[in-house]
């Protein structure tokens, strides 16, 4: 706990001076502490104007916005603010790369408005970022421009073309920055670019899980508000918020930075560009290598079956990441397996089948392992052998129903 940023932050100095008393209010537990519910001294977030409105205030200038709101329903709600944002300007389509993060098609699906997909090839089985021509010719079609910067592998898209395409078409350019709150301050932060943005804060940076920062410029500001106010919940908790502004407020670490970038090199790890992604071809013997790891008690943040995964922050410790390097420099290595996805047609009703037997079906749900939450299988493409194993073997998977994959029935 870094005790400098602990005193600056406003919603934990509210706390730490909480008087001890007897609840008859809300949570359940009734024991006062940092879990409250909105008291005299404790402000409401549906309409602050005491301690949390001057830490979203303070966020908002620490992030370079007009206004930043918190969230404690995690970066979701921010994607659902953003995009009601959009609505109530009258958009009615936004372009989205094609691996866009399921809350993007479940919010355009509640909002009504229309996806215009930037289709992605995959360049060693990841996703590649949508090309400015890409986003050229989808923002022709659409009314906004939503990007993924940093993607869960660590890659960025061309943001400074993105914005240039944006000002010339008069469109607002959006950004889901779940995994790049740790860029704060650098050329490389989503809100040196974005109308609005989101922060996932709790992803990369050290705050409690589900802590969120949804921020916007000028005149997207108060109808950001509008769609916050819809979306996030009436119950927020304190000690997530209390976490989120200490997460913020956060200086970089440049010590692990350079650490990171030599284990990703010891470990032969790809060259994204986002020193926190440390990502590490294991093909398939991926497992056998996750559960080394974990034999050792460590575990890393995903196994995508030719990918591990490992996540740092500014908190992480440098003799942690030592000891990820040294029993990483020792584990097996197998190919890696990209098999391109094949195109099917959509149609019929749809039936589950095990993996095994879905092998030559039409995917008809998007469906994946979790994390990451982008699809393995897409609607409308052809399950192949090598996905279906992948979702048979994984621990956590999205999509999928009692472990059966929803594919169109043929005849």
């Amino acid at each position: 706990m870094n005790r400098r940023v602990l005193r600056a932050c406003r919603i934990a100095g509210m706390l730490r001076a909480q008087k001890r008393h007897i609840s008859f209010h809300t949570p359940g537990h009734k024991r006062a502490g940092a879990d409250i519910t909105e008291l005299p001294y404790s402000d409401n977030l549906l309409s602050p104007s005491g301690v949390l409105d001057r830490a979203e205030r303070e966020i908002a200038q620490l992030l370079g916005a007009d206004a930043s709101y918190l969230l404690t329903d995690g970066s979701t709600c921010g994607i659902f603010s953003m995009l009601a944002a959009l609505r109530s300007a009258g958009g009615r389509s936004v372009a989205v790369p094609a691996y866009a993060h399921r809350s993007v098609f479940n919010a355009c699906g509640v909002m009504g408005l229309m996806p215009v997909v930037m289709e992605q090839e995959t360049v060693q089985g990841i996703p590649s970022q949508p090309s400015q021509a890409q986003m050229a010719q989808a923002l022709n079609g659409a009314d906004a421009l939503l990007l993924t910067s940093p993607d869960y592998y660590g890659f960025f898209p061309d943001l400074a073309a993105a914005r240039r395409l944006c000002d010339a078409a008069g469109k607002p350019l959006l950004v889901d920055g779940a995994h790049g709150s740790h860029l704060k301050g650098t050329p490389l932060y989503a809100g040196g670019f974005a109308d609005l943005w989101v922060d996932g804060v709790h992803k990369s940076l050290p705050a409690l899980t589900q802590g969120a920062v949804v921020s916007a410029k000028g005149v997207w500001a108060a109808r950001l508000r509008e769609g916050v106010q819809t979306f996030r919940t009436s119950s927020p908790s304190y000690p997530i918020m209390a976490s989120v502004e200490y997460a913020v407020r956060f200086p970089r670490n440049a010590a692990i930075e350079r650490e990171a970038e030599a284990a990703r090199r010891a470990l032969g790890g790809l060259e994204n560009g986002d020193w926190s992604k440390i990502v590490v071809p294991f093909g398939d013997r991926c497992d056998e290598a996750e559960r080394m790891l974990m034999a050792h008690g460590v575990y890393c943040e995903f196994n995508d079956g030719n990918y591990l995964m490992f996540y740092l922050s500014p908190a992480t410790k440098r003799r942690e990441l030592k000891k990820l390097v040294r029993l990483a420099e020792r584990l097996p290595r197998g190919k890696c397996v990209f098999g391109a996805p094949v195109r099917g047609m959509v149609g019929g009703n749809i039936v589950l089948l095990a993996p095994e037997a879905a092998v030559g079906h039409t995917c008809a749900r998007d469906c994946g392992r979790f994390p990451p939450c982008i699809p393995l299988v897409r609607r409308g493409e052809t399950v192949t052998a090598e996905k279906a194993e992948l979702l048979a073997s994984a621990a956590n998977t999205f999509g999928l129903t009692g472990g059966r994959i929803a594919v169109f029935e043929e005849g």
